[in-house]
């Protein structure tokens, strides 16, 4: 700003030089007067070092301002010391980050049809509200067309008439008699209206040209002309508080995310490593990427103040979710690339319970490999999440209605869809969750009871022996050239006679097993089957519902590689299946609330810990009828390549599926609103002698587990007199237990 007086044009008589000489010097004046140099400012913000905090306090008092919508590019990590001019030349161009040609909702299939079906819903949404309401904006238009035309007429001769133009000059020289200036504003008035009728004229003629072709013309013309004109006439007719159609009312669905929205969010936290850095400089929370469209939401990269880390404002989801106003399960914060100060808030258009996650890739087709990825589940935005088997060993933990039976079920399916793989396994639950697999499987239990223990026990020490053998194998092959790492390759895997094909053995309500005689020692047995398998083609899949020390030994958990938490009641639990300080680091299953009325689709959705970063993903859901369909193809499959199980050499149990719920209420003592479980379970034995003989009111309650909405509690009695109370379930909630598992139940 140092141009010179004589630069400037003057105005109306002002007197630059006069002003500047009082003013004084330019640049004295910058100083005195606070007048920032935008550039310098800049220049200054961007030799701020890590080390130099208060220089970047003295900028940002110089120029304060957004750093998302002033500069959004990546802030400067530092100052240079001495120029490098020996870094080659690629990894400086690594070293640039340019903002991609397309936005990152284009550059996917993936969110580009996110975002389409976005457009498509609201688009849809707004076409439907008015749709409705059509009658209703019919009868306005009829009303207020007619007003709409008078009006208009009247405003076209009032344009004609010029009478606007100087019209408050006119009247005051009328207000104070000067004839000869009126005169001459009237006769300005007159020459300015006198083309105007011209014009007027000519649309009147166009008008009526207008009628006239339409009258002559084809019927549609004329319904057409008036559904066009009409409303026009309307909008003109109308008052100004009234409109023709309704406000469309979208709710509180999506808050579109800004810097703004994100930095409230962050302070509300009350994090003083946030709160403090902030308020001396709002430029401490930066985002160095622009917040952008991901998949069917948006996300916000945000580099925190200096020392906060990432996690910890994971940890802090619930409170984030509060401060932004949105459910839980539609803000999902995680530790950004780059360094761990680094945040990715990603946002969804919608809760992650309410959109519908596709299908399993496999379900309709194909055949899986278990030397390679399968799909296993999603993201909350929607990301398919792939997993492997060779060379893992999973553990799969949760509370009853979690989703955990289903998820470790998907993983025997993507094994039966691969005709070489041999499937062994026991669920100790005994309601036959398994049971639709069993013809695929070459050993399958089901039960509690002793005899199942005992057969689990056994085939874990046969697993023990089995890895014995397939070191000898790993060994021989390995002398002739063909297992050059002595572990399991695809092609001694498909290789007839070699013995050394895939074999997952799984195991379902493990704790059932660890809490039983044959505990201590199934545990120590598994832990060298864990160590030793991975290399010989033995995979190992467990699920549990209690995971503690006692039902879990800790090295089992020390050991396995991968680990899915459902939900689960507190930290221990989480910890228990994650990993130790899984739950610090922001790694929390306990926000998932399965078997929950307001939340029905929670379950599924857990932390997956063992392919990459730790994250949230939902396991695909695949329902009994659909398994059937599955195990179809895998059958077909392995008759194909000479892989079925023998009948004869099966060892599985045979026990029948039954509906527990079904046979309650079928037993139900008359007119009783509550009953014990050890009288409900001498019914059953006498409904179904086959399943139910020597079931005890324990065994009673361990069945109900998986349904949440029937509680065992005490029920009290009077029997002689003397008040007894003992273990029982009340008929309001075997009602409600069989409507909530119909209403789950897939209806097509």
């Amino acid at each position: 700003m140092t141009s010179n007086s004589a630069d400037r044009e003057p105005s109306e008589g002002f007197d630059w030089s006069k002003y500047e000489t009082e003013l004084g010097d330019p640049e004295e004046v910058a100083g005195t007067a606070n007048v920032v140099d935008l550039g310098a400012a800049r220049d200054r913000r961007n030799r701020v070092g890590d080390d130099d905090q208060a220089d970047a306090d003295d900028v940002q008092d110089d120029f304060d301002v957004d750093a998302e919508s002033v500069d959004g590019g990546p802030a400067a990590l530092g100052g240079l010391v001495d120029q490098a001019d020996d870094i080659p030349a690629e990894i400086l161009d690594r070293q640039q980050q340019r903002q991609p040609i397309l936005a990152e909702w284009a550059r996917s299939g993936r969110a580009f049809r996110a975002a389409v079906r976005h457009a498509l819903k609201d688009a849809g949404y707004v076409a439907a509200y008015h749709a409705v309401r059509t009658p209703k904006y019919v009868g306005k238009v009829l009303i207020w067309a007619p007003v709409g035309l008078v009006r208009g007429l009247g405003r076209s001769l009032h344009w004609a008439s010029a009478e606007e133009g100087n019209w408050e000059l006119r009247q005051a020289a009328a207000n104070k008699g000067d004839a000869e200036v009126w005169l001459k504003l009237d006769a300005r008035r007159q020459r300015q209206s006198r083309w105007r009728w011209w014009v007027l004229g000519a649309a009147a003629a166009a008008t009526t040209t207008g009628a006239v072709m339409l009258t002559l013309g084809p019927t549609w013309w004329r319904y057409a002309a008036v559904a066009a004109t009409l409303p026009v006439l309307a909008r003109i007719g109308r008052p100004a508080d009234k409109p023709l159609t309704d406000r469309v009312s979208h709710g509180n669905r999506y808050r579109k995310l800004t810097a703004e929205l994100v930095r409230r969010a962050l302070t509300s936290l009350q994090m003083p490593a946030i709160n403090g850095p902030v308020a001396k400089d709002p430029n401490a929370i930066s985002f160095p990427v622009e917040i952008h469209r991901d998949g069917p939401g948006h996300l916000a990269v945000v580099d925190l103040p200096y020392g906060v880390e990432a996690t910890e404002v994971v940890a802090r989801r619930g409170k984030l979710a509060s401060a932004m106003r949105l459910p839980l399960d539609q803000v999902w914060p995680d530790v950004a690339p780059g360094h761990t100060g680094r945040l990715a808030l990603w946002v969804g258009y919608e809760p992650a319970s309410v959109m519908k996650q596709p299908t399993w890739p496999l379900l309709n087709a194909g055949q899986a490999d278990v030397f390679k990825s399968f799909p296993f589940g999603t993201t909350p935005r929607l990301d398919a999440v792939h997993g492997t088997l060779t060379s893992r060993n999973w553990l799969i933990g949760g509370q009853p209605g979690s989703g955990k039976t289903f998820a470790l079920r998907l993983l025997v399916l993507a094994a039966a869809l691969d005709p070489r793989t041999e499937i062994r396994g026991y669920e100790l639950k005994g309601v036959g969750d398994f049971a639709r697999i069993a013809p695929v499987m070459t050993e399958y239990g089901n039960g509690f009871d002793d005899d199942t223990l005992a057969a689990c026990f056994a085939f874990i020490e046969w697993l023990y022996e089995e890895c014995r053998r397939r070191s000898q194998r790993i060994a021989h092959y390995a002398k002739l050239g063909k297992a050059p790492e002595n572990k399991v390759t695809p092609e001694l895997a498909s290789l007839k006679g070699s013995g050394l094909h895939p074999l997952v053995a799984w195991i379902d309500e493990i704790q059932e097993l660890m809490t039983s005689k044959y505990g201590k020692d199934a545990g120590e047995i598994l832990e060298k089957v864990i160590k030793l398998g991975r290399a010989l083609g033995v995979i190992l899949l467990i699920g549990t519902q209690i995971p503690d020390k006692d039902s879990l030994p800790t090295g089992i958990t020390r050991n396995v590689n991968t680990r899915y938490c459902l939900s689960v009641a507190d930290q221990t639990a989480n910890d228990m299946i994650l990993g130790t300080s899984a739950y610090k680091n922001g790694y929390r299953a306990t926000v998932f609330v399965p078997g929950d009325d307001n939340s029905p689709n929670d379950a599924g959705w857990g932390i997956l810990r063992g392919f990459g970063a730790p994250g949230s993903v939902k396991s695909y859901y695949v329902n009994t009828t659909d398994a059937e369909r599955i195990v179809q193809r895998a059958i077909a499959a392995r008759v194909k390549a000479g892989t079925m199980p023998n009948p004869e050499e099966q060892t599985r149990d045979t026990a029948p599926v039954h509906d527990l719920l079904g046979d309650l209420a079928r037993v139900w003592p008359d007119g009783e609103k509550a009953a014990w479980n050890e009288t409900l379970c001498a019914l059953l034995a006498e409904l179904r002698p086959d399943v139910y003989t020597g079931w005890e009111a324990a065994q009673l309650t361990t069945a109900l587990k998986p349904h949440p909405a029937v509680k065992v509690g005490d029920v009290g009695r009077r029997i002689d007199g003397k008040a007894t109370t003992r273990r029982g379930i009340k008929h309001a909630d075997l009602l409600a237990g069989i409507t909530e598992r119909d209403r789950k139940r897939p209806t097509g």
